[in-house]
């Protein structure tokens, strides 16, 4: 009977003893609660369970500092601190949207890898990566964006989480200045493609000193021959110092404004006095005749029947018989003209007695119909003289000067 009493005690001291061997004491912290308990639990959800500690599957332990997942075993058999961080909703931001995420994160940077974002220098992160994670924070990441910026004949890739045009390229260290301008806006947010245009934009004022052409006022005097000048007061021309803006893009000249004008001098009018008076004049060489204007005509020929009629004509304006001594002018001259005694040289004495059409003498040689004479010839003796000549207009001078002599 003794023997069997020792026999059923030597199970129970051996239960106890295995007992109070797998006990272990635990630390546990929960935020800003702590709590020493003796726990025989394997895994940090054990030891939690036995502290009568809930959790949620976003949550994270640290045991003696190291984080491990809670269905881990614990191999310390020595004093475990077993810290609980508790996951709190957060809001991330990106490029793709807004979102509220639960996270026991530790760090901005963790919660960033933990949803598979990948991070480089270029990006902006708000927090920073280092800061701690705390409840109802707001998260911020915008991903740099690969641009390629042109200015003039350079060109340079950069990536840039900038929020404007602006501000990325400052940040490439070619920040717009003055009047320069990009494609798109400085204050534009980055375009889609990834284009950037740079116009670099310079502006010159030119200052030119100019002249002012004198302007010129006639009048007639009677104390001046007919078909002369007299000059009563010189002209003068002024000067003008005028502003040219110009505006270069990119080195290259696109555009000239021009800003204002001062005067420096004012023009000096000229005063000329034309001749109304008739003074006769030796014509000079052999011919003795006496002139009263001479001027500088077009001269062609024709003769009865090479009129340009296709056949032989022998009648004139006048009713004179055409051909040597006869000489035309245009219709619209005649009139004024007929009549008139005309010395040529090279040609001879002729009379004014024929009319023609002037029109085909502009049209073909670029001389205006006042200018223009026709010269007639006998069929058998044609000299053909053309080209410009003097052509002196005999005495008596007409009551009235034709209007286009004047």
């Amino acid at each position: 009977m003794k023997f069997i009493r020792i026999l059923a005690i030597f199970p129970a001291i051996l239960l106890s003893g295995c007992q109070s061997f797998s006990q272990k004491s635990v630390t546990v912290i929960d935020g800003e609660n702590i709590l020493i308990i003796s726990a025989t639990g394997d895994t940090s959800h054990d030891i939690l369970s036995e502290a009568e500690i809930t959790t949620q599957p976003e949550d994270r332990v640290f045991v003696n500092g190291i984080p491990q997942k809670l269905d881990e075993p614990i191999l310390s058999t020595d004093a475990i601190s077993l810290q609980l961080r508790r996951a709190v909703a957060v809001t991330l931001n990106t490029q793709q949207g807004s979102q509220i995420i639960k996270t026991s994160a530790m760090t901005v940077g963790e919660v960033l890898t933990e949803n598979g974002i990948s991070i480089n220098s270029n990006d902006k992160i708000y927090p920073p990566l280092t800061a701690p994670v705390t409840d109802s924070m707001t998260i911020t990441f915008i991903s740099a964006q690969a641009l390629t910026i042109t200015s003039g004949e350079t060109t340079i890739n950069i990536f840039s989480a900038a929020g404007t045009v602006g501000e990325a390229l400052a940040e490439a260290g070619i920040p717009l200045l003055g009047l320069d301008v990009s494609f798109p806006a400085e204050n534009e947010p980055l375009p889609a493609n990834g284009q950037i245009q740079v116009t670099r934009v310079t502006e010159a004022v030119i200052a030119e000193i100019q002249s002012i052409p004198f302007s010129i006022e006639e009048t007639e005097s009677t104390d001046v021959a007919f078909g002369q000048q007299d000059i009563l007061q010189n002209g003068v021309d002024g000067a003008v110092m005028v502003r040219t803006r110009v505006r270069y893009e990119n080195g290259v000249e696109v555009k000239r404004t021009e800003e204002e004008k001062t005067v420096l001098k004012e023009p000096v009018k000229q005063i000329v006095a034309k001749g109304t008076k008739i003074v006769l004049s030796p014509v000079g060489g052999n011919a003795p005749y006496q002139y009263w204007y001479a001027a500088q005509m077009y001269a062609t020929w024709y003769s009865p029947c090479n009129s340009g009629t296709g056949s032989c004509s022998y009648g004139t304006s006048s009713g004179a018989r055409a051909g040597f001594g006869v000489v035309a002018v245009d219709y619209s001259i005649y009139p004024y003209l007929a009549g008139m005694k005309v010395y040529i040289p090279g040609y001879g004495l002729a009379t004014i007695g024929d009319s023609g059409g002037g029109p085909i003498v502009e049209t073909a040689f670029g001389v205006s119909r006042t200018q223009w004479i026709d010269l007639g010839y006998n069929d058998d003796a044609i000299g053909g003289l053309t080209g410009w000549v003097t052509v002196y207009f005999l005495e008596p001078a007409p009551a009235e000067i034709p209007y286009f002599f004047q």
